[in-house]
């Protein structure tokens, strides 16, 4: 697991009348990172126009790359830089499949007392068994691969195509609708029994 890609969301709260000020930070904080060993990317968006809620992105490599960034002097600065506007709320990390059952590698929340006493790290609950986690993805992908082959059988000359073109077809289009939008959908659905 540890060279599996990492990513990394963020939640903070920014004072909204900083929000210019954010702006510029929050993508210094990109540039910063993609200037590190194993920068895979990043990006951040605002919950909205009048939220203070702001999300930010990254991922790394591995977790060894993932950690220096995170240990790093510049990021270190950074964060500092922005303490007077800037509070995180919640860190999550994901990698890998099992990102859809974990509820996270860790999570902080920041207290008003967090320079005092630090920040609450929630306990890490552990993936569920892989039974489950199968039969999770099952449920997930009999539907959608049912109705992709059903809507395919439409599509006059594809059920005359090499099996293997066909198998190709449909696995590039169901990829990212599994990985993207029913996945997280199901998991979210069966988390009490996932968790259980």
């Amino acid at each position: 697991m540890s060279d599996s890609p990492i990513t990394v969301a963020i939640e903070r709260r920014i004072d909204p009348a900083r929000a210019s000020v954010a702006t510029s930070w929050m993508q210094a904080g990109t540039d910063l990172a993609a200037t590190f060993d194993g920068f895979l990317g990043s990006g951040w968006v605002r919950a909205g126009e009048a939220s203070d809620l702001w999300y930010m992105l990254y991922r790394f490599r591995d977790i060894a790359t993932l950690e220096a960034w995170e240990q790093s002097e510049q990021r270190t600065w950074w964060l500092e830089s922005g303490r007077p506007f800037a509070s995180e709320v919640r860190v999550e990390r994901r990698t890998g499949i099992e990102g859809w059952f974990d509820a996270s590698f860790g999570t902080r929340m920041d207290t008003p007392d967090a320079a005092a006493t630090g920040p609450i790290v929630q306990p890490i609950p552990a993936a569920p068994p892989r039974w489950k986690q199968a039969v999770t993805i099952w449920l997930g992908f009999f539907p959608v691969n049912l109705l992709a082959s059903w809507l395919l059988g439409f599509v006059p000359g594809v059920a005359d195509w090499p099996l293997v073109t066909r198998v190709l077809l449909t696995t590039v289009l169901l990829t990212p609708v599994m990985t993207y939008l029913v996945l997280p959908w199901v998991t979210r659905l069966l988390r009490p029994w996932l968790q259980r």
